[in-house]
């Protein structure tokens, strides 16, 4: 394991969502706890800590990458939450979930707009 990827991974990860590495490990460490390896090292570690974007612009592209799969509903949750974190605002993530209509369609725009509002519900709840 190369302790330098995993480390830069896991920091990124935490200052986007300060539970989801925790969350990630949980999920996954008792039964593929290499997955959890290539998810914090390759995407958290090599790719988040490229100097080309900021981390607001790297969310802001997961947001809408995520909506426009459609099929990714507890990651893109996961994404939005980050999202806000690293300082997106409620408006720019339903405005990208919104524009995901057009190149995505409109079922896949409204499952990602019911996830930010099961998001926001949850952090205006304190949960």
């Amino acid at each position: 394991m190369n302790d330098h990827r995993y480390q830069t991974g896991k920091n990124n990860l935490e200052k986007m969502n300060d539970n989801g590495f925790k969350r990630l490990k949980k999920s996954l460490d008792d039964i593929a706890p290499d997955l959890v390896r290539f998810v914090v090292e390759f995407p958290y570690g090599d790719i988040y800590s490229r100097s080309g974007l900021d981390l607001k612009s790297r969310e802001i592209a997961t947001v809408a990458a995520l909506t426009a799969l459609g099929n990714a509903q507890p990651q893109l949750q996961s994404h939005i939450e980050g999202a806000l974190n690293v300082g997106c605002t409620r408006e720019e993530i339903v405005e990208v979930i919104i524009q995901m209509a057009v190149y995505a369609g409109f079922p896949a725009s409204i499952n990602g707009i019911t996830a930010a509002k099961k998001v926001f519900e949850r952090l205006d709840d304190g949960k």
